[in-house]
């Protein structure tokens, strides 16, 4: 993200907007189980709503991505109104920017992993993260976390989690200064490693 990113303001809303993009639903995402819960417990917040984003190859059978029946699934749940859903190509970053800034909380559906480049640009951008227990995601940035990892879903972290984020609205925000100074040690010590291996 350019610098002028990390200053930029977060826009006033009115409703208290939970988000969780499956993207093309990579092999370390499980989202439908995610969302079923979501769909429960954010109606039961008052003035919050549930945007799903996802793309639209995991509904196309000659294509890598190809998940039969997600999109039938969660098709449902917005005809049924617990929660919108948005079937779209791939974000370019400008686009990626306004949908993360426009969420309050971004929702992880991963089983496994390590860390996120996703949950960087929220921290940059200011919007909280709910990230699952596997991996590395807790002790990346400052995030919300919930039980989701090759074993399942813990189902009442998550609604757990969701009612914390709701409740205390944390501000978790970058420091744009702290971020430069981050990005030069790490391109000195990329420097260092590259000047020792030559």
């Amino acid at each position: 993200m350019e610098p002028e990113g990390l200053v930029r303001p977060r826009p006033r809303h009115d409703a208290f907007t939970v988000g969780l993009h499956a993207k093309s639903i990579r092999p370390n995402m499980d989202p439908l189980p995610v969302v079923r819960v979501l769909a429960d417990v954010v109606p039961e917040l008052p003035g919050a709503v549930l945007r799903v984003d996802c793309h639209p190859d995991v509904d196309d059978p000659a294509s890598h991505w190809y998940a039969p029946g997600v999109l039938d699934e969660l098709r449902g749940m917005s005809r049924e109104g617990r929660l919108e859903l948005s079937v779209h190509d791939y974000f370019d970053d400008d686009a990626l920017w306004d949908y993360l800034i426009n969420l309050d909380v971004s929702v992880l559906p991963y089983r496994f992993g390590t860390h996120s480049g996703w949950l960087e640009a929220c921290y940059d951008l200011g919007t909280t993260v709910l990230a699952p227990s596997c991996g590395f995601y807790a002790q990346q940035r400052p995030c919300l976390t919930y039980g989701h990892d090759r074993q399942g879903l813990d189902a009442e972290s998550l609604r757990d989690a969701v009612r914390t984020a709701y409740e205390e609205r944390p501000v978790r925000r970058v420091d744009p200064v702290e971020r430069g100074a981050e990005r030069f040690r790490i391109a000195r010590a990329h420097e260092t490693l590259y000047q020792g291996l030559l």
